[in-house]
């Protein structure tokens, strides 16, 4: 790409004809930042309301709401498997280059989904659908950092993730209920109308950095090599584990514990929405001044919270404190974690945080699985916050290994 040469003080000499003249209107990094947190929107959109919409596809494609919970896996299972797997692909092409076709798969897997003539193909399309899913925030992550000072890249890692978390807010509900109004479908067609705008927003609103060549199939894999790697993505899995432990059978934990409607609960959980949506904002801020103290108070309040939540869950107002405190103090570790990697993943960075949302995922799989085990126990609604509370405790001592680490490393270079 050719760079624009600026009139110099000393010769006053306009740049050659050939060269590019200067951009009359640069678009702030703000801006740029906000129109790739729409692809973030799009995909939590797509991720959350399928569960809302459950029971449409279900009887309209034949098949029971059990079955039906085959297309939300599938889902998951595209994001684990693609996030690495496009990241490894595409490490060669330009960031700019590779989030614009990831937001365009977006559309195309949507609008199919939102076509699908059986169950069988709808689910083929969900895990489609989920591949750019951890590739398209991990590329938009080390683009967007790219944008801002290095100073500022915590804030700019957390604005990019913004458009997720709003998703529990705007997107999620909405989805839901134009599934529930026009049809199923409606919610996947309202997908593709936000991942459309996604492509035209970052097409026309994001710069290609100077230095946006992409990187190198080998640099990407020498990230997987690195301990410290391996060691945030296993914080991150165990961290976030104890949110899917009540997120997953927050329904019926609702209803039974505190007695609200179901009609009510899409309410009441727009209150953890907006909890991740601060907590993330303002876990950018901590991030910048000081990242290891903000992801173990995180990780150790957020333990506290669960526990909480236990005693909590019986009454709708605590009930309501308690799934705003989840949220919250759940995301505001986010950006301190997602930094981490890509400081320790210097020479595949796409990579590494791109599979920041494979470990989220498995985070979501490991809480869903012991929620699930108590409940089958016959230990109640409250179990699932209780056993929830142990998940960021592993996740501190996961921390710890991978702050002594770090320290030793630190000591022995000068040497």
């Amino acid at each position: 790409m050719s760079t624009s040469v600026e009139p110099t003080a000393t010769t006053g000499t306009a740049p050659p004809a050939d060269v590019p003249a200067p951009s009359r209107r640069r678009v702030p990094a703000g801006v740029s930042l906000a129109a790739l947190s729409l692809g973030g929107l799009a995909i939590g959109t797509t991720e959350f309301a399928s569960m809302g919409v459950l029971p449409g596809f279900a009887s309209d494609l034949g098949v029971s709401v059990p079955t039906a919970g085959i297309a939300i896996s599938a889902y998951a299972l595209g994001v684990v498997v693609g996030a690495p797997l496009i990241a490894l692909v595409g490490a060669r092409w330009p960031r700019k280059r590779l989030v614009v076709a990831l937001a365009v798969a977006l559309v195309v897997f949507n609008a199919l989904s939102a076509l699908a003539p059986a169950f069988l193909p709808f689910v083929g399309l969900r895990f489609l659908a989920g591949l750019p899913h951890g590739a398209y925030f991990g590329t938009a992550a080390v683009l967007g950092s790219s944008l801002v000072p290095p100073a500022r890249r915590a804030r700019a890692l957390a604005t990019v993730m913004l458009g997720l978390t709003i998703a529990n807010i705007i997107g999620v509900p909405a989805a839901t209920w134009l599934g529930d109004t026009f049809g199923w479908r409606s919610a996947y067609v309202a997908v593709t109308v936000i991942a459309l705008v996604t492509v035209l927003a970052v097409t026309t609103l994001v710069p290609s950095p100077a230095d946006d060549r992409g990187g190198s199939l080998r640099g990407e894999l020498t990230a997987l090599t690195r301990p410290q790697v391996w060691l945030t993505l296993g914080v991150i899995a165990a961290g976030f584990g104890g949110l899917f432990a009540v997120y997953s059978y927050i329904s019926p934990i609702l209803t039974a514990e505190a007695g609200v409607s179901t009609s009510t609960v899409p309410l009441l959980l727009g209150a953890l929405g907006i909890g991740m949506t601060i907590g993330n904002v303002a876990g950018g801020r901590f991030a910048e001044r000081a990242p290891r103290l903000t992801i173990a108070i995180a990780l150790a309040v957020y333990s506290v919270v669960l526990v909480g939540f236990v005693f909590g869950a019986h009454q709708v107002v605590t009930a309501t404190i308690g799934l705003f405190a989840l949220g919250f103090v759940g995301l505001s570790a986010g950006p301190a974690l997602m930094g981490w990697l890509i400081d320790f993943a210097a020479e595949g960075p796409s990579l590494a945080a791109a599979s920041f949302h494979s470990a989220f995922n498995v985070a979501n799989a490991l809480g869903a699985a012991l929620g699930g085990a108590v409940l089958a126990a016959g230990l109640g609604y409250d179990a699932p916050a209780a056993v929830g509370a142990a998940l960021p405790l592993l996740g501190i001592v996961v921390f710890a290994v991978s702050v002594g680490l770090e320290r030793r490393r630190a000591v022995a270079e000068p040497a």
